[in-house]
């Protein structure tokens, strides 16, 4: 049977999942930070889906005040899900990166601006090249403070779309749903493959 990889999967053909979490390090092979609860006091976390996790990632985590990155899947319904499940399209996850924050050191409204400048978020469930549910743009916010800025963003950043006639962003925001962590060579890839290739789309609005 096929399935249709634009579309969330229905509850009839979701994939079961497993109770067990995947196994990593917990260790960022770029800094050394944990990338595993606990975090430090004071710190915030940040959830986005802008594309293929490896690139997106790598925007993030030498920003002055990001304590560590991880990626994973998160807004899907099958329990920790593998790789090959999500992009199967049959789990309901998108590729996402935590980002571990201080906010006395770089604000939530900086890391939206990297979000919204370094992907295209007119695509629906695509980015670029990269077909499927799990490509889709979204921001997965971890309070109510955090929504009310992401959703302010994106009214301020579709009218500068507006204005170049660019089309209609697509991004979803909402609360984050449960976040699991992404196979151990997932994490911090373009780090441990210098040569590897995960082209980011920048905004329209540059064009």
């Amino acid at each position: 049977m096929q399935y249709d990889k634009f579309q969330i999967p229905d509850a009839d053909q979701i994939l079961p999942g497993r109770p067990q979490p995947m196994e990593i390090t917990g260790i960022h092979h770029v800094n050394g930070n944990s990338i595993q609860e606990p975090f430090p006091e004071g710190m915030e976390v940040a959830i986005f889906g802008m594309g293929c996790f490896w690139g997106a990632e790598k925007q993030f985590w030498d920003i002055e005040g990001v304590y560590a990155t991880a990626v994973g899947y998160s807004d899907g319904a099958t329990e920790n899900p593998n790789y090959d499940e999500v992009c199967s399209g049959r789990t309901g996850h998108a590729e996402v990166v935590k980002v571990v924050f201080d906010p006395n050191k770089v604000s939530y409204s900086e890391l939206l601006k990297t979000f919204w400048d370094m992907h295209d978020p007119t695509q629906g469930m695509r980015q670029g090249n990269d077909i499927g549910s799990q490509y889709r743009s979204c921001i997965f916010c971890t309070h109510e403070g955090q929504k009310k800025e992401a959703e302010a963003s994106k009214e301020a950043v579709q009218a500068a779309l507006n204005e170049k006639q660019r089309g209609e962003i697509t991004t979803e925001i909402s609360m984050a749903q449960p976040f699991y962590y992404a196979e151990e060579y997932h994490q911090q890839y373009m780090a441990k493959n210098k040569e590897a290739i995960c082209p980011i789309l920048r905004n329209p609005m540059y064009d």
